[in-house]
């Protein structure tokens, strides 16, 4: 017989309180992940840099491309906030005023969104309208081929528009080549161009260069010439896991060093080559 004085222990799931057993929460909010991942829809912005540097390289870039977005768009990353009070004073009904305001005013998306990848020397930032990811970014390189230095992009090398994102299957593959491709290729006065396609992939087996170039090209569709060297139009395909992204860009992809930026900051401008030539033969005068 059990010795009344002695209490067996509750369990866990039967403590309770008030004389009832606690019932399990079942309803127990789930933390909800955030956009962590490229999605077929998205537009974006690829970069490379050097081992170890991806989170200074995150800073430096959304740095850079704030500033170009202000330059191109008059826009920035974020609403802006003006928290600075008109009176040194502190008119307080002003304040409750504008502290309602600011809480009413609706969420705004940011222009750039790094995406968090498991890959190494490797990032991605999701952009939203009005940012054209291929101008945005020829704008960006060309003017560092002009001779402009941005600072703090010490680590940072390569950067790649995207202009669509698809689910990396043939059936993505033909639906992001007909969304970029129309626009540069189907159209009335779009006749006789000549193109190149230039595919990369990472952590992805389902697919082969040669595969995507075929789909690729026959997207391209009649009167147009493959031309690696002297291209009107450059494509390309960018596959990455589960995803696939693709963008066209201009002939002076090469003369812009395939918008490497660590490279582009290490050559001077012919400008200043001429310039200091002639400084020379003066000199020699």
């Amino acid at each position: 017989m059990e010795d009344s004085g002695t209490k067996r222990k509750a369990g866990p799931d039967e403590r309770h309180e008030g004389g009832h057993k606690k019932a399990k929460n079942w309803d127990m909010p789930r933390r909800k992940a955030g956009p962590q991942a490229i999605q077929p829809g998205d537009t974006g912005i690829w970069a490379t840099c050097a081992m170890k540097k991806e989170a200074k390289s995150i800073g430096d870039l959304r740095d850079l491309f704030q500033e170009y977005a202000a330059k191109l768009y008059g826009a920035t990353n974020e609403a802006a906030a003006d928290n600075d009070s008109d009176s040194e004073g502190g008119d307080i009904e002003a304040e409750i005023s504008k502290e309602l305001a600011d809480i009413r005013k609706p969420t705004t998306k940011p222009l750039f969104t790094s995406v968090k990848l498991d890959t190494q020397c490797l990032i991605f930032f999701r952009t939203r309208s009005p940012i054209e990811p291929v101008s945005f970014v020829h704008r960006i390189c060309q003017d560092i081929a002009d001779g402009a230095q941005p600072r703090n992009l010490r680590y940072v090398k390569r950067i790649t528009p995207i202009t669509a994102y698809e689910k990396a299957t043939i059936q993505g593959l033909e639906t992001a080549a007909e969304q970029v491709l129309a626009p540069h290729f189907h159209g009335p006065d779009q006749a006789g161009k000549k193109f190149a396609i230039r595919p990369s992939i990472r952590n992805n087996k389902e697919f082969t260069r040669d595969e995507i170039i075929k789909s690729v090209a026959a997207a391209v569709g009649p009167g147009h010439k493959v031309d690696l060297n002297g291209y009107d139009l450059l494509i390309l395909v960018e596959i990455y896991k589960n995803v696939l992204g693709m963008s066209v860009v201009g002939p002076d992809f090469e003369k812009l060093k395939r918008f490497n930026l660590e490279e582009l900051r290490q050559t001077v401008p012919a400008k200043d080559s001429e310039s200091k030539d002639s400084a020379k033969i003066k000199e020699d005068d």
